[in-house]
């Protein structure tokens, strides 16, 4: 092999460089090349096709060069014999289709039908032809369904129908044939192999194909006729796997599942993106009724009524449960489930959507929501399918218990079911189910329901499993429920009682029971019970208690959340309790492993301390002491030192003053995260920033020096220009307030001036606004500390920096386009609100002294090039002319009364502008006035005593 020479200029070498050279020499399509180097040009290929296949894009690809790079691709990627390659050059393959198609690509989807149908009638045709081909059309298709685009969906439909044509004659020859070497027999098992893997990704192509290919499938002959035969071979694929699956070898066993799994997910996929041509296609019914005797046969063994022995003995014996993958019924009982919801929800909860729809749609959908009416979810099978959910579902079964005891903190992770995860277990799918039929048809599923509850909801009943689903269904349904059952009589006469009982299996009650009351907390407990069940928690969280296992305790300090976070919540009523339960908690936090166990709860404390304000006092040194050890523990875990971060900002704030002794352990953090080179800042500064900002303003003053020490680590931030700035702007603030002397030393008025002309003139109108307010209040503290001197060094500070230099130019290019119009008149760089917030950082230093103002800008007009009469002469003439932009009451009188103050100077530049300073005062007076503050005019005139 001879080796490819980059050319000079590929020193140093670049990705456009490398991609280019491999894409002309033809790396990915040359067999004879070793497979490491033509995966190398495949994936450098790939990488590039969105930085540099685009016409517009920066070094892009010529146009030539793509042109032959697409000539080389189909056909060398039909023929590929190495899979890994084969992948990667369907994924190449889709990225250039989902640009050039239709417009530089329009034999694409023409190419790839022609390699199918060849591959089908010829027999001497290539026989890598047909897989590779469904490969690159599969991926085309995935990438085609991602576009958002209106047409490019219009492109692949446009295509579809020659294209299912095509690929449902495969798919359909492919399954026969396998199909006749399992009845029949034969020697030719690897061909059978074969026909079997060709016809599962020719399904999976197909089952894309109609979902984003069709608008409206059901109108389609060629549709309606494969969803039939689909049907059919849905029922004898499942019969092989349940009737002949000892007499398949593991891989065709696996195989075929696939093909079921991949019919589930198709009709899954209808149901959800076009459930009217679900409904509407043939058999769609027969199909549900056929999915819910599965469903129904499959719940006679989910549950076991020996569960709770059989895991007691085995764990006694020290052995440890199965492992296996979920099996095949469990998965497509999934599906099932899934498909019959979204067969609720497209009744009562249809997609809405802001196209217009045709008659014929609308007739459509009537129809189908008959058929789901009439002839799936009729009151018979409704409530057929409550009582199977209920008494088969629900029921924790043996695995269930025994990955309780093996891994408590993953087992109560997945049966939370946050998020999407629901979808992928059958019974938190299942109580998404009875969810959404028992709220559509609570007249007739509530009088049973609360039949098997009155059956049940007793202490005396022993079944713990059943009453653990029962309990389960009656907490889903609370608020349909309310009104309707006395859940405060049942909290006393039965819960508190079955919680106290020490017989083996009763911890799944006392799950049960912290979920149920979680979950009624929020609809009706009397204030009476609040008590009751503020002991029920406190006791279920006790860790001596051998029921109260790892699973239980960490279900109670969850659905502790709920209890306290509730609007009816009253303080008073559970400060006696919070000692016990709010420790129990923390200390459970110590106890688990999983970061987002250790977050839910670290939130549920979060929540406590906010609820409880300063009535949490007494125990938050308790509190914090534990926070230090956990953020030591938590290492690299960022998300659970949010967390922690997040219980300081609330004790911090509840404390108030009183959080002063807690800076040794608060101030520590805040530095560890803000030091140069810290990792820990892309993560947590925002945090960190809001738990900095608290801490000071609850701070009382003198700072101490370990407080003071923070502040170089606030001003990298101004200079970063992150979102972050507002927060750093509050922070430095709180400082000047608190500490004004120390940040107007010479150390720190430097930076701080420095930082702020760095910013000044780059930010949005809010956030400028605030730096100028920041000025301001320098301004002022300085003359509080030391009259007009240090007022003097604040200014000579805000020259020196470049701030007031920085705001006279903008206020000059103002004033410059002012003075222009038509074609010739200049863009303003400040204007409006910005405009006004630099007119008030004058105005400060004018009314607050003078002189000094105007020192400050004699040193200003030699960067200007001006004698400081005619700065003087711009500068008011923008000055006045601004005034009427000002809305702030408080603004215009800080204005007026600055320019007012400048007639102390006795220069001309001022005196002459008796006129504009007249309106100026009469403007103001009037909006006083108006406001109905008569009494402040005499204080705003001269009165004579002659």
């Amino acid at each position: 092999m001879e080796p490819i020479e980059l050319p000079a200029e590929a020193n140093p070498l670049t990705a456009l460089n490398l991609f280019n050279v491999l894409s002309r020499a033809d790396v990915f399509v040359d067999r004879a090349l070793p497979l490491e180097i033509r995966y190398l040009a495949i994936i450098q290929l790939k990488n590039g096709i969105d930085k540099y296949w685009r016409r517009h894009a920066h070094n892009s690809i010529s146009r030539e060069d793509r042109s032959l790079i697409r000539s080389r691709l189909l056909e060398s990627g039909a023929g590929e014999p190495n899979q890994r390659l084969a992948i990667q050059n369907a994924l190449v393959i889709s990225k250039i289709v989902r640009y050039d198609y239709p417009t530089e690509w329009p034999d694409v989807m023409s190419s790839i039908v022609l390699f199918l149908r060849k591959s089908l009638q010829e027999p001497n045709t290539n026989p890598l032809y047909l897989p590779r081909t469904l490969l690159i059309l599969l991926y085309i298709i995935k990438e085609l369904t991602r576009v958002r685009l209106q047409r490019s969906r219009a492109n692949l439909q446009s295509v579809a129908p020659e294209a299912f044509n095509i690929i449902g004659q495969i798919y359909v020859d492919k399954v026969q044939r396998w199909k006749n070497f399992l009845e029949g027999g034969g020697e030719d098992e690897g061909g059978a192999i074969e026909n079997i893997e060709q016809s599962l990704l020719t399904i999976r192509v197909i089952r894309r194909l109609l979902i984003t290919g069709y608008e409206f499938p059901n109108r389609d002959k060629g549709v309606r006729e494969f969803w039939t035969i689909l049907r059919m071979h849905f029922a004898y694929f499942l019969s092989i796997v349940v009737r002949d699956s000892q007499m398949l070898a593991d891989e065709v066993q696996g195989l075929v599942e696939s093909h079921l799994v991949q019919i589930s997910k198709l009709y899954l996929d209808m149901a959800k993106g076009n459930a009217t041509a679900f409904v509407l296609l043939p058999d769609s019914a027969t199909l549900l009724h056929a999915y819910w005797g599965l469903i129904s046969k499959f719940g006679e063994t989910f549950g076991s009524k020996t569960a709770i022995t059989s895991v007691q003995k085995r764990s006694a014996n020290g052995e440890k449960g199965c492992n296996e993958d979920t099996p095949i019924l469990e998965r497509l009982c999934l599906k099932g489930v899934l498909l019959l919801r979204a067969c609720v929800r497209m009744l009562f909860y249809p997609a809405q959507s802001i196209r217009y729809r045709q008659g014929e749609e609308k007739e459509e959908q009537k129809e189908a929501k008959e058929i789901l009416k009439t002839q799936l979810l009729t009151d018979g099978l409704v409530r057929e399918i409550v009582e199977v959910l209920v008494a088969r579902f629900f029921v924790l079964r043996e695995k269930d218990l025994q990955e309780w005891q093996e891994e408590p903190e993953e087992w109560e992770k997945t049966e939370e079911g946050e998020g999407d995860a629901w979808e992928f277990a059958v019974r938190p799918c299942c109580e998404k189910l009875f969810l959404e039929l028992v709220i559509n048809y609570k007249e007739l599923l509530i009088p049973p329901l609360l039949s098997v509850f009155a059956s049940v909801s007793t202490p005396e009943v022993k079944n713990i499993l059943f009453k653990d689903s029962v309990y389960t269904a009656i907490g889903l349904s609370a608020a349909v429920l309310n009104g309707r059952l006395d859940f405060d009589a049942f909290l006393t006469s039965t819960l508190v009682a079955e919680v106290q009982k020490k017989q083996p299996g009763y911890s799944i009650l006392r799950r049960r029971i912290a979920i149920l009351i979680g979950q009624w907390v929020a609809v009706k407990i009397s204030s009476s019970n609040r008590v009751t069940v503020y002991q029920i928690f406190q006791y279920i969280l006790d860790k001596d208690d051998s029921l109260n296992d790892l699973v239980v305790r960490v279900t109670a300090g969850k659905q502790f959340k709920n209890v306290i976070d509730d609007w009816d919540f009253e303080v008073d009523l559970f400060v006696p309790y919070l000692p016990g339960t709010l420790g129990r908690i923390m200390a459970l936090v110590g106890e688990v492993d999983l970061t987002e166990t250790k977050m839910a709860l670290l939130s549920v404390v979060a929540v406590a301390v906010e609820r409880l304000g300063h009535h949490v006092s007494p125990y938050v040194e308790q509190i914090i002491s534990m926070l230090p050890p956990l953020w030591a523990r938590a290492g690299e875990e960022h998300l659970l030192k949010q967390s922690i971060l997040a219980i300081f900002i609330k004790l911090i704030e509840s404390t108030g003053v009183e959080s002063r002794q807690f800076h040794s352990v608060v101030l520590p953090l805040v530095k560890m995260t803000l030091e140069p080179g810290s990792e820990m800042q892309a993560y947590l500064l925002e945090d960190t920033l809001d738990l900095w900002e608290i801490t000071l303003k609850q701070t009382p003053s003198p700072a101490s020096v370990d407080l003071l020490s923070l502040v170089p680590y606030i001003f990298p931030i101004f200079e970063s220009g992150t979102m972050n700035l507002r927060k750093a702007l509050s922070i430095v603030e709180s400082y000047v307030v608190l500490a004004p002397k120390e940040m107007l030393s010479d150390q720190m008025r430097g930076m701080m001036f420095a930082s702020f002309a760095s910013i000044l003139g780059t930010l949005k109108p809010e956030a400028n606004g605030i730096v100028a307010h920041l000025v301001e209040i320098i301004v002022s503290a300085a003359d509080g500390l030391g009259g007009e001197q240090a007022v003097g060094i604040v200014g000579s500070g805000l020259v020196e920096s470049g701030f007031l230099t920085k705001l006279c130019l903008g206020l000059h290019a103002s004033w410059e386009s002012h003075q222009t119009t038509g074609p010739n008149k200049k863009h303003a760089p400040i204007e409006g609100i910005v405009e006004t917030d630099y007119f008030t950082v004058l105005a400060r230093l004018a009314l607050t002294n003078t002189r000094v103002f105007v020192t400050a800008l004699q040193t200003v007009e030699t960067s200007l090039g001006q004698t400081f009469e005619e700065m003087m002469e711009w500068l008011l003439t923008e000055w006045f002319g601004h005034f009427w932009n000002i809305g702030h009451p408080v603004q215009r009188k800080l204005n007026c009364m600055a320019l007012t103050r400048l007639l102390e100077a006795n220069q001309k530049w001022i005196l002459g502008r008796m006129q504009d300073l007249m309106t100026v005062w009469t403007d103001v007076i009037t909006d006083l006035v108006e406001d109905g503050v008569e009494q402040v005019i005499p204080s705003l005139a001269f009165i004579s005593e002659d």
